[in-house]
């Protein structure tokens, strides 16, 4: 049936649609090749991860010098650490005064120590070479976990792997790739100072399956819980470059964990940019950004120029603190004397500016601690009169018989009195550093 009313009829416009839209595309496409003739379309290099950080620049490292007479003092409170907590049966140290439990980070920490007391004078080279052979043969009689990789703790009495609560554990709990870097490292260094251990080291090394700690050049951990074995990437920056500059020193291609331009995330901290790392932490909390592995790199290796620049903007943004609000402000990681015994102190953590966290990633602001390591770790690098103020808030908790307690309490000024073997070796690590420069650059 017709409908009682016609259609409108098109307009030529309309009709002719199809040849105008034909002529503005080509006119289009002419304009787009005049347009393109005029920019540069070579391939472009990647954006500089360090471009942030172009108007940062290194500080000037404090010169070498003899320790003064308070300085000795402090090293030989350091040492009686030592002499108080290595096991007479397997020559290795306890973590923590009286706590007979060592990691491999803490064993890195006892070569450290031994070879900074010889290069002070606190005790003759054969007692140094003695101790370090000791130390050596113990290490390469541990026993393994199943990857071939040492456990993350052991009983310094009976070589037993533990957990960290150091209760025997029959298939251990895991490796760490980066307690493992820090082992390392000071082997290396025991091996430059004393070369008839190079031997001795080069077996203990031998006696490791090494392709474990590594995958295409990342650094992996392990975790053992309910009989299986879970690997994974480990390692934040800092902490990673410290690691694979160690590994690559005995010819391990950790050069993707070498490299910071990776994952280099700059964090705001007092308007300074901080090296940040763009992964999260298992904990899926942002990766935190403190004191310990920049104060490692410098005093054991010395710094690159990257290096140089990055941990000179986390000692800045401490110092910054102090200025904006008076807080004395030395943070790194740590023992604390009460639960939950252990926290990070950070520049910049977990998304915050100026967190304290616990290993599960909770925040206890509350017991952010002045670390005695970090003011004598700081002040040996630099040597700035905002350091000696940290070194001179800190003299009181030597203990003449003991060591040097961990630190001193923001919140109310007591102190925090554990006593550790890490402190305490970094105490003579930075005055061993400040008489001749890092530990395996110095002049014998």
């Amino acid at each position: 049936m017709m409908s009682d009313t016609l259609s409108p009829r098109p307009s030529p416009l309309l009709l002719a649609r199809s040849h105008i839209a034909m002529v503005l595309g080509l006119l289009g496409g002419l304009a787009l090749v005049f347009w393109l003739d005029g920019i540069d379309l070579s391939p472009r290099a990647p954006a500089d991860p360090m471009a942030p950080f172009a108007d940062a620049a290194p500080l000037p490292l404090a010169p070498h010098r003899a320790p003064t007479k308070a300085e000795r003092q402090a090293a030989a409170t350091a040492w009686r650490y030592f002499q108080n907590n290595i096991s007479p049966e397997t020559g290795l140290v306890a973590s923590v005064d009286k706590f007979p439990s060592t990691t491999m980070w803490e064993s890195g920490a006892l070569i450290d120590a031994i070879l900074s007391a010889e290069r002070l004078g606190l005790i003759m080279p054969a007692e140094a070479e003695t101790r370090l052979a000791k130390a050596l043969d113990s290490l390469a009689h541990l026993p393994l976990t199943a990857a071939g990789l040492p456990n993350k703790a052991y009983d310094i009495r009976s070589l037993r792997m533990v957990t960290y609560k150091n209760e025997e554990t029959e298939t251990g709990i895991g490796w760490s790739a980066v307690d493992i870097g820090r082992l390392m490292a000071a082997l290396e260094a025991a091996r430059n100072a004393h070369p008839d251990l190079a031997g001795p080291v080069q077996g203990l090394i031998a006696g490791w399956k090494l392709d474990a700690l590594l995958a295409d050049g990342e650094l992996i951990g392990g975790t053992i819980a309910d009989g299986k074995t879970m690997a994974h990437q480990e390692g934040r920056i800092g902490y990673e470059q410290y690691a694979a500059r160690a590994m690559m020193g005995f010819a391990l291609d950790a050069t993707a964990a070498l490299d910071v331009t990776g994952q280099l995330v700059p964090r705001d901290v007092m308007g300074l940019a901080l090296p940040g790392d763009s992964r999260l932490n298992k904990n899926n909390t942002p990766s935190m950004i403190t004191s310990e592995p920049w104060l490692l790199e410098g005093l054991e290796f010395g710094f690159d120029r990257s290096a140089a620049v990055l941990a000179a903007q986390v000692y800045r943004a401490q110092e910054a603190r102090f200025t904006e609000t008076g807080h004395l402000t030395a943070v790194t990681e740590g023992h604390l004397n009460v639960a939950p015994y252990f926290a990070y102190g950070t520049v910049w953590g977990g998304g915050q500016d100026w967190a304290v966290l616990t290993l599960d990633g909770t925040r206890m602001d509350s017991k952010r601690v002045l670390s005695t390591k970090a003011a004598f770790g700081w002040d040996a690098l630099y040597g700035t009169d905002y350091t000696a103020k940290l070194v001179a808030t800190v003299q009181d908790l030597a203990v003449a018989d003991r060591g040097w307690m961990e630190g001193r309490y923001e919140a109310d000024g007591s102190p925090d009195t554990s006593i550790t073997a890490n402190t305490n070796a970094m105490v003579l690590d930075a005055i061993a550093y400040r008489l001749d420069g890092p530990l395996m650059q110095a002049e014998r």
